[in-house]
């Protein structure tokens, strides 16, 4: 009877044991069980990020992307605009050269006729000397003939061209306007020995704009318009 109780007992106390083991397993379970769905959340809290950070990166470097060829393609037009700019650049100062060189011989050819018409003019002074020396004094001064008048007429004229061609150089090579006036000294430079042109008949000349026609004081003494 005495064993039996103690038995008993035993069991009771095994039976306890086990209860109390059983709540321990129990709470543990519970425990890792909330690990385990803190643990989830966590890792789907991170997956989320990734792929918000992925979907970032992503979005990121497509704006970069799209920016870059942008500024790619803007420097390639921007670059054929420059080369384009610069060829027609080339053309214009080609066109400037040809027309330098055309000013240039047409000065050359207004100081060649007018050094012929100078010596024209004095072998025809020479000549009505000649005469009134031989012809006695009711003849004419030779600066007086209409010969030497019409020689004065054409080497003023010819001194009028060659400051209309020496202004439109000096327009061209200064990047001028057509209302700009220059002085006699800017135009030295475009004139045969650098010297100004003077009237044979003692006029007075106005270089005016460059885009109006040089004069001279004396009437009849103008280019023609």
């Amino acid at each position: 009877m005495k064993t039996e109780r103690v038995i008993l007992l035993v069991a009771l106390a095994v039976l306890v044991l086990l209860e109390v083991f059983l709540f321990s397993a129990n709470r543990e379970r519970d425990a890792a069980r909330v690990q385990l769905r803190e643990a989830r959340a966590e890792a789907d809290q991170l997956h989320a990020q990734l792929d918000q950070l992925k979907s970032s990166s992503v979005a990121t470097l497509s704006t970069e992307n799209a920016r870059l060829r942008a500024e790619n393609q803007a420097l390639t037009q921007k670059y054929a605009r420059l080369q384009e700019e610069g060829r027609q650049t080339q053309q214009q100062v080609q066109k400037l050269n040809q027309q330098l060189d055309t000013a240039h011989k047409a000065v050359q050819q207004s100081q060649q006729q007018m050094q012929q018409m100078v010596e024209e003019s004095q072998q025809t002074q020479a000549a009505g000397a000649g005469q009134t020396a031989t012809g006695g004094a009711e003849q004419q001064p030779a600066t007086e003939s209409p010969a030497a008048a019409l020689a004065q007429l054409n080497a003023c004229i010819n001194n009028l061209r060659q400051i209309d061609a020496a202004k439109q150089e000096w327009a061209l090579e200064n990047n001028r306007t057509a209302s700009a006036v220059p002085t006699a000294q800017d135009l030295l430079p475009y004139l045969t020995d650098g010297l100004f042109p003077v009237c044979p008949a003692g006029g007075v000349y106005t270089i005016n704009a460059v885009g109006v026609l040089p004069t001279c004081s004396i009437p009849g003494h103008a280019l023609p318009q």
